[in-house]
């Protein structure tokens, strides 16, 4: 005769559970040491100078010029920006070519000026 099936359900250890599961979360959190140092700082374009004032001048410098930059890119998206919608507006016959024609000489002019202009500008400082 068969002897009756046990179910043996198997024992659990919440405590070993949970061990096993915090010890590699802790490995993970432990700090190491690290020995990297700080960036240094870049020198202006003009260098240095000879005090911290004309130092400071010179990050000024550089400050205002990449002011114009965006000044100047955002002329630049602007022309592109009105040419494209002029012509979309020839395909829908609210424009013609030479409107868009005039529309991209004029844009070209402007940057021309504006980039003359702003290289003086900052040809003063």
């Amino acid at each position: 005769m068969n002897a009756p099936a046990t179910s043996r359900r198997p024992t659990s250890r919440p405590a070993a559970r949970l061990a096993a599961l915090l010890i590699p979360l802790g490995i993970a959190a432990t700090p190491l040491p690290s020995f990297a140092d700080l960036p240094t700082l870049e020198d202006p374009s003009r260098g240095t100078g000879s005090g911290i004032m004309q130092t400071l001048q010179n990050y000024g410098y550089d400050i205002v010029l990449l002011i114009a930059l965006l000044v100047v890119a955002s002329m630049f998206v602007g022309v592109c920006y009105h040419a494209y919608t002029r012509y979309a507006e020839i395909h829908t016959g609210r424009a013609t070519w030479g409107q868009f024609g005039l529309t991209v000489a004029v844009g070209a002019i402007l940057l021309v000026v504006g980039i003359w202009l702003l290289t003086k500008a900052t040809g003063v400082l």
